[in-house]
Protein backbone atom coordinates (compact mmCIF):
# COMPACT_ATOMS: atom_id res chain seq x y z
CA UNK A 1 0.00 0.00 0.00
CA UNK A 2 1.12 3.50 -0.21
CA UNK A 3 3.01 5.42 2.23
CA UNK A 4 3.06 8.56 2.96
CA UNK A 5 5.46 11.96 1.74
CA UNK A 6 8.20 12.33 3.68
CA UNK A 7 7.19 14.35 6.44
CA UNK A 8 7.62 18.64 5.48
CA UNK A 9 10.75 20.49 7.07
CA UNK A 10 12.91 17.69 7.93
CA UNK A 11 16.32 17.59 6.88
CA UNK A 12 16.19 14.89 3.45
CA UNK A 13 18.16 11.62 3.38
CA UNK A 14 19.00 9.60 0.88
CA UNK A 15 16.16 6.99 1.60
CA UNK A 16 14.34 4.44 -0.23
CA UNK A 17 11.48 6.55 -2.32
CA UNK A 18 9.09 7.52 0.22
CA UNK A 19 5.92 8.05 -2.51
CA UNK A 20 3.24 10.16 -1.35
CA UNK A 21 0.99 10.92 -3.94
CA UNK A 22 -5.97 14.64 -10.72
CA UNK A 23 -8.70 15.52 -13.61
CA UNK A 24 -8.50 13.69 -17.30
CA UNK A 25 -10.92 13.01 -20.04
CA UNK A 26 -11.71 9.97 -20.65
CA UNK A 27 -9.28 6.99 -22.42
CA UNK A 28 -11.89 5.29 -24.94
CA UNK A 29 -11.56 1.78 -24.71
CA UNK A 30 -10.40 2.03 -28.76
CA UNK A 31 -7.41 3.68 -27.71
CA UNK A 32 -5.98 1.65 -24.69
CA UNK A 33 -4.08 -0.91 -26.79
CA UNK A 34 -2.22 2.06 -28.57
CA UNK A 35 -1.46 3.80 -25.20
CA UNK A 36 0.10 0.38 -23.51
CA UNK A 37 2.14 0.06 -26.71
CA UNK A 38 3.32 3.46 -27.03
CA UNK A 39 4.11 3.30 -23.36
CA UNK A 40 6.27 0.25 -24.29
CA UNK A 41 7.91 1.46 -26.72
CA UNK A 42 8.74 4.86 -25.14
CA UNK A 43 9.91 2.36 -22.33
CA UNK A 44 12.27 0.72 -23.78
CA UNK A 45 13.19 3.27 -26.93
CA UNK A 46 17.04 3.88 -24.52
CA UNK A 47 16.84 0.87 -22.37
CA UNK A 48 16.83 -1.46 -25.20
CA UNK A 49 20.20 -0.23 -27.26
CA UNK A 50 22.57 -2.02 -25.52
CA UNK A 51 24.71 -0.29 -23.90
CA UNK A 52 25.20 -0.33 -19.97
CA UNK A 53 25.77 3.65 -20.31
CA UNK A 54 22.90 4.45 -21.82
CA UNK A 55 20.34 2.07 -19.58
CA UNK A 56 21.88 4.12 -16.59
CA UNK A 57 19.79 6.73 -15.29
CA UNK A 58 21.92 7.90 -12.47
CA UNK A 59 20.78 9.16 -9.22
CA UNK A 60 17.24 10.50 -9.33
CA UNK A 61 16.40 12.55 -5.59
CA UNK A 62 13.47 14.27 -5.21
CA UNK A 63 13.42 17.41 -3.43
CA UNK A 64 12.84 15.79 0.27
CA UNK A 65 15.93 13.43 -0.55
CA UNK A 66 13.61 10.28 -1.63
CA UNK A 67 15.25 7.97 -4.46
CA UNK A 68 12.90 7.85 -7.51
CA UNK A 69 12.70 5.01 -10.04
CA UNK A 70 10.56 5.53 -13.17
CA UNK A 71 7.49 3.64 -13.06
CA UNK A 72 7.33 0.24 -15.00
CA UNK A 73 3.69 -0.58 -14.97
CA UNK A 74 1.29 0.26 -17.82
CA UNK A 75 -1.86 1.31 -18.45
CA UNK A 76 -3.45 -2.16 -19.36
CA UNK A 77 -2.30 -3.15 -15.90
CA UNK A 78 -4.38 -0.71 -14.15
CA UNK A 79 -7.41 -1.12 -16.22
CA UNK A 80 -6.96 -4.59 -15.36
CA UNK A 81 -6.94 -4.22 -11.92
CA UNK A 82 -10.48 -2.19 -11.25
CA UNK A 83 -13.54 -3.68 -10.44
CA UNK A 84 -15.89 -3.58 -13.53
CA UNK A 85 -18.83 -1.70 -11.90
CA UNK A 86 -16.39 1.30 -11.05
CA UNK A 87 -16.96 2.26 -14.83
CA UNK A 88 -20.66 2.48 -14.60
CA UNK A 89 -22.25 5.94 -14.51
CA UNK A 90 -26.17 6.50 -13.79
CA UNK A 91 -27.47 9.20 -15.10
CA UNK A 92 -30.57 9.56 -11.94
CA UNK A 93 -27.44 9.75 -9.30
CA UNK A 94 -25.51 12.39 -11.40
CA UNK A 95 -28.14 14.56 -11.59
CA UNK A 96 -28.77 14.07 -7.73
CA UNK A 97 -26.09 15.41 -7.11
CA UNK A 98 -26.33 18.10 -9.70
CA UNK A 99 -29.86 18.53 -7.69
CA UNK A 100 -28.63 18.94 -4.33
CA UNK A 101 -26.11 21.29 -4.94
CA UNK A 102 -28.35 23.65 -6.54
CA UNK A 103 -30.43 22.89 -3.42
CA UNK A 104 -27.74 24.06 -1.67
CA UNK A 105 -26.98 27.51 -3.23
CA UNK A 106 -30.74 28.53 -3.60
CA UNK A 107 -31.80 27.76 0.60
CA UNK A 108 -28.42 29.32 1.13
CA UNK A 109 -29.22 32.41 -0.42
CA UNK A 110 -32.33 32.30 0.94
CA UNK A 111 -31.56 32.43 3.94
CA UNK A 112 -29.00 35.14 3.97
CA UNK A 113 -31.30 37.23 1.85
CA UNK A 114 -33.97 37.14 3.91
CA UNK A 115 -32.32 37.23 7.78
CA UNK A 116 -29.14 38.92 7.23
CA UNK A 117 -30.76 42.21 6.92
CA UNK A 118 -32.28 41.29 10.27
CA UNK A 119 -28.83 41.54 11.99
CA UNK A 120 -28.58 44.83 13.71
CA UNK A 121 -25.10 45.07 14.02
CA UNK A 122 -23.70 46.21 11.15
CA UNK A 123 -20.29 44.25 11.68
CA UNK A 124 -22.17 41.41 12.45
CA UNK A 125 -24.57 41.55 9.08
CA UNK A 126 -21.10 42.01 7.48
CA UNK A 127 -19.25 39.10 8.86
CA UNK A 128 -23.12 36.62 7.91
CA UNK A 129 -22.61 37.99 4.38
CA UNK A 130 -19.06 37.14 4.31
CA UNK A 131 -19.95 34.06 5.34
CA UNK A 132 -22.21 33.63 2.41
CA UNK A 133 -20.03 34.47 0.09
CA UNK A 134 -17.99 31.28 1.60
CA UNK A 135 -20.52 28.60 1.23
CA UNK A 136 -21.85 29.61 -2.21
CA UNK A 137 -18.13 29.34 -3.55
CA UNK A 138 -18.05 25.87 -2.27
CA UNK A 139 -21.45 25.09 -3.54
CA UNK A 140 -20.98 26.46 -7.00
CA UNK A 141 -17.26 24.34 -6.87
CA UNK A 142 -19.33 21.62 -6.57
CA UNK A 143 -20.95 22.24 -9.41
CA UNK A 144 -18.02 23.27 -11.67
CA UNK A 145 -16.52 19.67 -10.58
CA UNK A 146 -20.23 17.87 -11.96
CA UNK A 147 -19.71 19.70 -14.85
CA UNK A 148 -15.81 18.82 -14.95
CA UNK A 149 -17.32 15.25 -14.95
CA UNK A 150 -19.63 15.97 -18.11
CA UNK A 151 -16.21 16.96 -20.10
CA UNK A 152 -14.59 13.86 -19.01
CA UNK A 153 -17.68 11.57 -20.34
CA UNK A 154 -17.92 10.27 -16.29
CA UNK A 155 -21.36 12.57 -15.85
CA UNK A 156 -23.38 10.02 -17.95
CA UNK A 157 -23.00 7.11 -20.87
CA UNK A 158 -24.49 9.53 -23.12
CA UNK A 159 -22.62 12.33 -24.99
CA UNK A 160 -25.13 14.58 -25.97
CA UNK A 161 -26.60 14.75 -22.26
CA UNK A 162 -23.36 15.34 -20.90
CA UNK A 163 -22.31 18.22 -23.03
CA UNK A 164 -25.78 19.66 -22.70
CA UNK A 165 -25.20 19.63 -18.80
CA UNK A 166 -21.63 20.46 -18.84
CA UNK A 167 -22.02 23.38 -21.29
CA UNK A 168 -25.01 24.91 -19.02
CA UNK A 169 -22.88 24.16 -15.71
CA UNK A 170 -19.80 25.56 -16.51
CA UNK A 171 -21.09 28.74 -18.44
CA UNK A 172 -23.03 29.78 -15.53
CA UNK A 173 -19.71 29.91 -13.85
CA UNK A 174 -18.50 31.78 -16.83
CA UNK A 175 -15.55 28.72 -17.88
CA UNK A 176 -15.56 28.26 -21.64
CA UNK A 177 -17.14 24.59 -21.48
CA UNK A 178 -16.31 23.35 -25.13
CA UNK A 179 -13.06 25.12 -25.46
CA UNK A 180 -11.51 23.84 -21.93
CA UNK A 181 -12.91 20.15 -22.37
CA UNK A 182 -10.79 20.06 -25.08
CA UNK A 183 -7.57 21.95 -23.44
CA UNK A 184 -7.93 19.69 -20.65
CA UNK A 185 -8.10 16.38 -22.19
CA UNK A 186 -4.37 17.63 -23.89
CA UNK A 187 -3.46 17.70 -20.33
CA UNK A 188 -4.41 14.78 -19.72
CA UNK A 189 -2.81 13.03 -22.32
CA UNK A 190 0.27 14.73 -21.65
CA UNK A 191 0.69 15.53 -17.82
CA UNK A 192 4.03 16.15 -16.79
CA UNK A 193 5.22 16.84 -20.40
CA UNK A 194 7.49 19.51 -20.07
CA UNK A 195 6.62 20.62 -23.41
CA UNK A 196 2.92 19.61 -24.06
CA UNK A 197 1.55 19.91 -20.51
CA UNK A 198 -1.09 22.55 -20.69
CA UNK A 199 -1.18 23.42 -16.95
CA UNK A 200 1.39 23.66 -14.00
CA UNK A 201 4.06 23.20 -16.27
CA UNK A 202 6.96 24.30 -13.98
CA UNK A 203 9.65 26.74 -15.11
CA UNK A 204 13.13 25.31 -15.90
CA UNK A 205 15.96 27.41 -14.25
CA UNK A 206 16.35 29.58 -16.62
CA UNK A 207 12.88 30.37 -16.97
CA UNK A 208 12.80 30.83 -13.79
CA UNK A 209 16.07 33.00 -13.54
CA UNK A 210 14.71 35.62 -16.49
CA UNK A 211 11.34 36.34 -14.99
CA UNK A 212 12.96 36.90 -11.12
CA UNK A 213 16.29 39.05 -12.46
CA UNK A 214 17.22 38.90 -16.07
CA UNK A 215 20.57 39.96 -15.57
CA UNK A 216 21.24 37.28 -12.43
CA UNK A 217 23.34 34.55 -14.05
CA UNK A 218 23.59 32.04 -11.03
CA UNK A 219 20.77 31.44 -7.95
CA UNK A 220 23.62 33.00 -5.63
CA UNK A 221 22.97 36.45 -7.09
CA UNK A 222 19.39 35.84 -6.98
CA UNK A 223 18.96 34.47 -2.94
CA UNK A 224 16.52 33.65 -0.86
CA UNK A 225 12.64 34.83 -2.10
CA UNK A 226 11.44 36.63 1.09
CA UNK A 227 8.12 35.22 2.79
CA UNK A 228 6.72 38.10 2.55
CA UNK A 229 7.60 37.48 -1.87
CA UNK A 230 6.12 33.72 -1.64
CA UNK A 231 2.86 35.55 -0.28
CA UNK A 232 2.19 38.04 -2.54
CA UNK A 233 2.73 35.37 -5.51
CA UNK A 234 0.32 32.86 -3.76
CA UNK A 235 -2.18 35.66 -3.66
CA UNK A 236 -1.58 36.49 -6.73
CA UNK A 237 -1.94 33.16 -8.63
CA UNK A 238 -5.41 32.22 -6.35
CA UNK A 239 -7.29 35.49 -7.19
CA UNK A 240 -5.75 35.49 -10.92
CA UNK A 241 -4.57 32.61 -12.05
CA UNK A 242 -8.09 31.19 -13.18
CA UNK A 243 -8.57 33.84 -15.83
CA UNK A 244 -5.37 34.45 -16.55
CA UNK A 245 -4.96 31.23 -18.08
CA UNK A 246 -7.90 31.59 -19.78
CA UNK A 247 -6.95 34.45 -21.33
CA UNK A 248 -2.78 34.33 -21.69
CA UNK A 249 -2.24 30.45 -21.01
CA UNK A 250 -0.32 31.28 -17.85
CA UNK A 251 1.25 28.11 -16.45
CA UNK A 252 0.61 26.17 -19.94
CA UNK A 253 3.32 25.20 -22.56
CA UNK A 254 4.92 27.79 -24.49
CA UNK A 255 5.90 25.54 -27.43
CA UNK A 256 3.31 26.32 -29.84
CA UNK A 257 5.82 26.58 -32.65
CA UNK A 258 5.00 22.83 -32.67
CA UNK A 259 0.98 22.92 -33.08
CA UNK A 260 0.99 20.60 -36.43
CA UNK A 261 -1.22 22.83 -38.39
CA UNK A 262 1.17 25.70 -38.07
CA UNK A 263 -1.35 27.74 -36.00
CA UNK A 264 1.61 28.68 -33.12
CA UNK A 265 3.82 30.27 -36.13
CA UNK A 266 4.98 33.36 -33.85
CA UNK A 267 2.86 33.06 -30.78
CA UNK A 268 4.04 32.57 -27.20
CA UNK A 269 1.75 32.53 -24.06
CA UNK A 270 0.76 36.25 -23.01
CA UNK A 271 -1.67 39.10 -23.75
CA UNK A 272 -2.89 39.48 -27.21
CA UNK A 273 -1.08 37.13 -28.99
CA UNK A 274 -4.04 34.22 -29.98
CA UNK A 275 -3.11 31.45 -27.10
CA UNK A 276 -6.14 31.79 -25.06
CA UNK A 277 -9.36 29.77 -24.67
CA UNK A 278 -11.52 32.21 -27.13
CA UNK A 279 -10.35 32.08 -29.97
CA UNK A 280 -11.44 29.19 -32.64
CA UNK A 281 -8.07 29.94 -33.99
CA UNK A 282 -5.55 29.43 -31.39
CA UNK A 283 -2.90 26.96 -31.07
CA UNK A 284 -4.25 25.49 -28.24
CA UNK A 285 -6.93 24.03 -30.90
CA UNK A 286 -7.32 22.04 -34.53
CA UNK A 287 -9.27 23.02 -37.28
CA UNK A 288 -11.50 21.10 -36.24
CA UNK A 289 -12.03 22.39 -32.98
CA UNK A 290 -13.53 26.14 -34.09
CA UNK A 291 -17.26 25.67 -33.99
CA UNK A 292 -16.76 23.98 -30.59
CA UNK A 293 -15.08 27.25 -29.31
CA UNK A 294 -17.21 29.56 -30.90
CA UNK A 295 -20.18 27.62 -29.24
CA UNK A 296 -18.54 28.15 -25.97
CA UNK A 297 -17.96 32.05 -26.52
CA UNK A 298 -21.88 32.33 -27.54
CA UNK A 299 -22.99 30.42 -24.60
CA UNK A 300 -20.86 32.79 -21.98
CA UNK A 301 -22.03 35.79 -23.94
CA UNK A 302 -25.44 34.74 -23.01
CA UNK A 303 -24.15 33.98 -18.94
CA UNK A 304 -22.97 37.59 -19.43
CA UNK A 305 -25.95 39.53 -20.76
CA UNK A 306 -28.01 38.13 -18.09
CA UNK A 307 -25.07 38.79 -15.43
CA UNK A 308 -25.78 42.56 -16.81
CA UNK A 309 -29.69 42.04 -16.39
CA UNK A 310 -29.16 41.04 -12.96
CA UNK A 311 -27.15 44.49 -12.32
CA UNK A 312 -29.72 46.36 -14.00
CA UNK A 313 -32.27 44.79 -12.08
CA UNK A 314 -30.78 44.44 -8.50
CA UNK A 315 -27.55 46.76 -8.91
CA UNK A 316 -24.18 45.98 -8.71
CA UNK A 317 -23.15 45.57 -4.82
CA UNK A 318 -25.81 43.13 -4.66
CA UNK A 319 -24.89 41.12 -7.54
CA UNK A 320 -21.00 41.90 -6.31
CA UNK A 321 -22.14 39.92 -2.94
CA UNK A 322 -24.74 37.80 -4.86
CA UNK A 323 -22.76 36.24 -7.77
CA UNK A 324 -18.65 37.89 -8.11
CA UNK A 325 -17.69 37.71 -4.89
CA UNK A 326 -18.52 34.26 -4.55
CA UNK A 327 -17.10 33.31 -8.42
CA UNK A 328 -13.64 34.45 -6.90
CA UNK A 329 -13.98 32.10 -4.12
CA UNK A 330 -14.51 29.05 -6.86
CA UNK A 331 -11.43 30.66 -8.76
CA UNK A 332 -9.49 30.47 -5.54
CA UNK A 333 -10.50 26.69 -4.92
CA UNK A 334 -10.08 26.07 -8.65
CA UNK A 335 -6.36 27.05 -8.75
CA UNK A 336 -5.45 25.82 -5.58
CA UNK A 337 -6.56 22.17 -6.25
CA UNK A 338 -5.31 21.96 -9.82
CA UNK A 339 -2.21 23.38 -8.56
CA UNK A 340 -1.83 20.82 -5.41
CA UNK A 341 -2.82 17.79 -7.67
CA UNK A 342 0.51 18.39 -9.92
CA UNK A 343 3.22 20.47 -7.50
CA UNK A 344 4.69 19.04 -4.79
CA UNK A 345 8.44 18.70 -3.94
CA UNK A 346 8.12 14.44 -4.46
CA UNK A 347 6.67 14.84 -8.04
CA UNK A 348 8.82 14.07 -11.37
CA UNK A 349 8.51 16.06 -14.62
CA UNK A 350 9.33 14.76 -17.77
CA UNK A 351 11.74 16.34 -21.16
CA UNK A 352 9.83 14.36 -24.38
CA UNK A 353 13.04 11.28 -24.13
CA UNK A 354 11.74 9.88 -21.16
CA UNK A 355 7.96 10.36 -20.99
CA UNK A 356 5.10 8.20 -21.73
CA UNK A 357 1.44 8.39 -20.70
CA UNK A 358 1.89 5.84 -17.26
CA UNK A 359 4.51 8.16 -15.96
CA UNK A 360 2.85 11.31 -16.76
CA UNK A 361 -0.14 10.03 -14.99
CA UNK A 362 1.66 8.75 -12.30
CA UNK A 363 2.99 12.37 -11.61
CA UNK A 364 0.03 13.66 -9.97
CA UNK A 365 -0.85 13.05 -5.98
CA UNK A 366 -3.80 12.63 -3.81
CA UNK A 367 -4.43 15.19 -0.91
CA UNK A 368 -7.34 15.51 1.74
CA UNK A 369 -9.45 18.04 2.12
CA UNK A 370 -11.99 16.35 4.83
CA UNK A 371 -15.83 16.61 4.97
CA UNK A 372 -15.19 19.79 2.29
CA UNK A 373 -13.46 18.36 -0.60
CA UNK A 374 -14.93 14.66 -0.16
CA UNK A 375 -18.61 15.60 0.21
CA UNK A 376 -19.09 19.54 -1.17
CA UNK A 377 -16.50 19.17 -3.62
CA UNK A 378 -17.11 15.40 -5.00
CA UNK A 379 -13.71 13.79 -4.09
CA UNK A 380 -11.83 15.73 -6.71
CA UNK A 381 -8.48 16.09 -4.43
CA UNK A 382 -9.20 12.90 -2.89
CA UNK A 383 -8.77 10.62 -6.37
CA UNK A 384 -6.91 12.70 -8.61
CA UNK A 385 -4.16 10.08 -9.55
CA UNK A 386 -6.75 7.67 -9.89
CA UNK A 387 -8.89 10.08 -12.21
CA UNK A 388 -5.36 10.68 -14.56
CA UNK A 389 -5.32 6.62 -15.43
CA UNK A 390 -9.12 6.86 -16.15
CA UNK A 391 -11.18 10.09 -15.98
CA UNK A 392 -14.10 8.42 -17.48
CA UNK A 393 -14.76 6.36 -14.03
CA UNK A 394 -17.85 8.70 -11.84
CA UNK A 395 -16.30 10.18 -8.91
CA UNK A 396 -18.82 8.12 -6.47
CA UNK A 397 -16.45 5.21 -7.89
CA UNK A 398 -13.13 6.92 -7.55
CA UNK A 399 -12.58 5.87 -4.20
CA UNK A 400 -12.85 1.72 -4.89
CA UNK A 401 -11.02 2.33 -7.79
CA UNK A 402 -8.26 4.40 -6.14
CA UNK A 403 -7.72 1.20 -3.89
CA UNK A 404 -7.83 -1.08 -6.85
CA UNK A 405 -4.87 0.69 -8.42
CA UNK A 406 -2.52 1.21 -5.05
CA UNK A 407 -1.24 -2.58 -5.49
CA UNK A 408 -0.33 -2.31 -9.29
CA UNK A 409 1.20 1.04 -8.46
CA UNK A 410 3.03 0.38 -5.53
CA UNK A 411 5.39 3.15 -4.20
CA UNK A 412 4.85 5.14 -7.35
CA UNK A 413 1.56 5.66 -6.04
CA UNK A 414 1.63 9.11 -4.26
CA UNK A 415 -0.68 10.65 -1.59
CA UNK A 416 -0.36 13.36 1.07
CA UNK A 417 -3.10 13.87 3.85
CA UNK A 418 -1.14 14.88 6.92
CA UNK A 419 -3.19 17.24 8.38
CA UNK A 420 -6.26 16.92 6.45
CA UNK A 421 -8.02 19.90 5.85
CA UNK A 422 -5.61 22.10 7.34
CA UNK A 423 -2.85 20.04 5.98
CA UNK A 424 -4.02 21.02 2.55
CA UNK A 425 -3.95 24.49 3.18
CA UNK A 426 -0.62 24.65 3.95
CA UNK A 427 0.11 22.59 1.55
CA UNK A 428 0.28 25.65 -0.58
CA UNK A 429 2.64 27.82 1.38
CA UNK A 430 4.84 24.06 1.39
CA UNK A 431 5.09 23.92 -2.48
CA UNK A 432 5.35 27.56 -2.96
CA UNK A 433 8.82 27.55 -1.25
CA UNK A 434 10.24 24.07 -1.83
CA UNK A 435 8.73 24.09 -5.88
CA UNK A 436 10.56 27.25 -7.59
CA UNK A 437 11.63 25.95 -10.73
CA UNK A 438 12.69 22.00 -12.01
CA UNK A 439 15.98 21.02 -12.82
CA UNK A 440 17.47 17.30 -13.95
CA UNK A 441 19.12 15.66 -11.19
CA UNK A 442 23.00 16.37 -11.08
CA UNK A 443 24.87 13.01 -12.25
CA UNK A 444 21.92 11.88 -14.00
CA UNK A 445 22.60 9.15 -16.77
CA UNK A 446 20.89 7.58 -19.58
CA UNK A 447 16.85 8.67 -19.54
CA UNK A 448 17.41 10.41 -15.82
CA UNK A 449 18.90 12.96 -17.56
CA UNK A 450 15.32 13.47 -19.19
CA UNK A 451 13.67 13.64 -15.50
CA UNK A 452 13.37 16.99 -13.75
CA UNK A 453 12.29 17.60 -9.80
CA UNK A 454 11.75 20.79 -8.48
CA UNK A 455 14.24 22.81 -6.76
CA UNK A 456 14.06 26.06 -4.85
CA UNK A 457 16.54 28.70 -4.30
CA UNK A 458 15.49 28.99 0.15
CA UNK A 459 17.70 26.15 1.20
CA UNK A 460 15.16 23.87 1.53
CA UNK A 461 15.70 20.06 0.49
CA UNK A 462 18.43 18.80 -1.97
CA UNK A 463 19.88 22.20 -3.07
CA UNK A 464 19.58 22.77 -6.93
CA UNK A 465 22.67 21.98 -8.98
CA UNK A 466 25.90 23.77 -8.76
CA UNK A 467 25.74 27.23 -11.04
CA UNK A 468 29.36 26.37 -12.38
CA UNK A 469 28.36 22.96 -13.80
CA UNK A 470 24.94 24.74 -15.48
CA UNK A 471 26.80 27.65 -16.40
CA UNK A 472 29.60 24.77 -18.47
CA UNK A 473 27.13 22.79 -19.72
CA UNK A 474 25.18 25.90 -20.65
CA UNK A 475 27.68 26.00 -23.56
CA UNK A 476 27.14 22.55 -24.68
CA UNK A 477 23.27 21.08 -24.08
CA UNK A 478 24.29 18.12 -25.70
CA UNK A 479 26.04 17.23 -22.49
CA UNK A 480 23.12 16.24 -20.85
CA UNK A 481 20.25 16.08 -23.34
CA UNK A 482 18.53 19.34 -21.57
CA UNK A 483 20.61 22.38 -20.20
CA UNK A 484 19.10 23.86 -17.53
CA UNK A 485 20.45 26.98 -18.48
CA UNK A 486 20.65 27.24 -22.71
CA UNK A 487 20.80 30.63 -23.88
CA UNK A 488 22.73 32.35 -21.37
CA UNK A 489 25.85 35.40 -22.48
CA UNK A 490 28.84 33.87 -24.05
CA UNK A 491 30.90 35.54 -21.55
CA UNK A 492 29.40 33.93 -19.00
CA UNK A 493 32.57 32.32 -17.39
Amino acid sequence: MASTATRRGQAPKLASYASSSSVSTSETPSIVGSLAASEKSSSTSLSSMGSDEETKKGALIDTFGNEFELPNFTIKDIRDAIPPHCFERSYLRSYGYVLRDLVCLATTFYIFHNYTPLIQSYPLRCAAWALYTVLQGLFATGIWVLAHECGHGAFSPSKLVNDLTGCVLHSALLVPYFSWKISHSKHHKATGHMERDMVFVPKTRQEYMSKINSTALTLAELGEETPIATALNMILQQLFGWPLYLITNITGHNCHERQSEGRGKGKENGWFNGVNHFNPSSPLYEKKHAHLIIYSDIALTVSGFLLYLGIQKFGFTNMLVWYFIPYLWVNHWLVAITFLQHTDPTLPHYYPEAWNFTRGAAATIDREFGFIGRQLLHGIIETHVLHHFVSSIPFYNADEATEAIKPVMGKHYRSDTKGGSFGFLKAIWTCFRWCNFAEVCEGAEGEGKYVLFFRNRNGLGIPPRKDEDVLREAKDPKATGKAAIVDLLDDSD
